[in-house]
């Protein structure tokens, strides 16, 4: 998908602010004059997340193709629709998705935003749509009407969820559960009754929770990803943990982060090879150079699935008797990731990624990451304008 401009830009922010969670998709020339698009990675996430269609489970064909109920926002009127979800006979099924009308209101590299509410699928063109005015407007219309509705039910859930955490802060400093960096996250999840697991889903009712410690200016968590192993040199964490661990007193490890910028102490670096569209990890070692790849398509979509709607959670790290408390103060409430700004972070180092590989004392090869991390000035540069709550009002 093409970059967005600051005009589209602005319009997902005000959507952002109204609570609306959306996905994009940019139709090409081709594919409005045959009535057919990709569905993308970040689509297909998008609608398996909201339960609405997996692809994964589609089997090839036109009688497995599925119809959903879609409206399309024209200015001040709507039209009746049907979103076309199929995998065609062709090669390997490649899924693709078609709004019956389409071709009426978008032009070739349009960006279309597609919002699920009330098992339908909401359309409308934002580039071409004045979404301000319209939701500014004193007179009544479909969009304003469907944004209202969607602000009133999103809301709940926050609302609900800063209300727990307001009652969570106004219990004072409370005693870290675990010694790790970690514990303000994991004391928190603990006190609002999330099972701690390793799930990619967001932690509470579809919002992301990340606590960090407040007078610290550590990066903060995004997701963690493993590389496509497939399309890697290195088949595996073990094999990178022998190639550029070290002994820190009795374990083997590999605890280091990876920039765009710079080289680390073990001579790996990132870069971003757009030809092909991968973030490709290297060595400075001649014999190793290119070890792992990711997609960017798998990451862009991991970002989405991971921070449609996020609560980030400041505390205050306090240390008595040799014990931590915390004291949670602050949330920052985000929505809908400007996923063509991640690239452009991982190329000015703002985004990195950590590798946390360990051989543990029965030759087992655990990692914690990879961990895609961004530094603190990056949340407002990833993310439209935000909320912000102090818990202690």
């Amino acid at each position: 998908m093409r970059s967005l401009t600051k005009l589209e830009q602005s319009r997902i922010a005000l959507l952002t602010k109204n609570q609306v969670s959306l996905t994009l998709i940019e139709p090409t020339q081709n594919g409005l004059t045959k009535s057919i698009m990709d569905a993308t990675a970040s689509v297909r996430n998008f609608l398996q997340k909201e339960k609405i269609h997996n692809y994964n489970e589609q089997k090839q064909g036109p009688v497995n193709k599925v119809l959903y109920p879609a409206k399309i926002y024209i200015a001040k009127k709507v039209l009746e629709s049907k979103a076309s979800l199929y995998r065609p006979s062709t090669k390997n099924g490649d899924p693709r998705i078609w709004f019956y009308k389409l071709t009426s209101f978008a032009n070739a590299n349009d960006l279309i935003a597609i919002i699920p509410f009330q098992n339908c699928l909401h359309i409308f063109n934002l580039t071409q749509i004045d979404i301000e005015n319209l939701l500014s407007s004193k007179d009544t219309n479909p969009l304003k009407e469907l944004i209202s509705q969607i602000n009133l039910a999103e809301s709940k859930v926050a609302n609900e969820l800063l209300l727990l955490l307001k009652k969570i802060a106004a219990k004072g400093p409370i005693l870290s559960m675990i010694n790790a960096d970690t514990s303000v996250g994991r004391t928190l999840e603990t006190l609002l009754g999330i099972n701690i697991n390793s799930s990619m889903q967001p932690d509470f009712k579809g919002i992301e929770l990340k606590s960090f410690r407040g007078k610290k200016n550590n990066r903060k968590n995004l997701f963690a990803q493993v590389p496509n192993w497939s399309l890697s040199k290195f088949k595996s964490s073990a094999e990178i943990l022998d190639a550029f661990g070290y002994y820190r007193e009795r374990d083997f490890k590999l605890y280091c982060t990876v920039s765009t910028i710079n080289k680390n102490s073990q001579g790996l670096s990132l870069r971003i090879d757009t030809e092909i569209e991968q973030l490709v990890e290297y060595s400075d070692d001649v014999e190793i150079n290119d070890f792992v790849v990711w997609t960017l398509a798998k990451l862009h979509s991991r970002l989405a699935e991971k921070h449609g709607e996020t609560f980030w959670v400041e505390a205050d790290s306090i240390i008595e008797d040799g014990k931590e408390y915390f004291q949670y103060s602050i949330v920052e409430h985000t929505k809908g990731p400007i996923i063509s700004q991640f690239d452009l972070l991982l190329q000015q180092g703002i985004i990195t990624v950590d590798h946390l590989i360990k051989r543990n004392s029965k030759g087992k090869v655990i990692e914690k990451g990879p961990l895609f991390k961004i530094r603190p000035k990056g949340i407002e540069l990833l993310f439209p304008p935000s909320e912000t709550y102090n818990l202690l009002q």
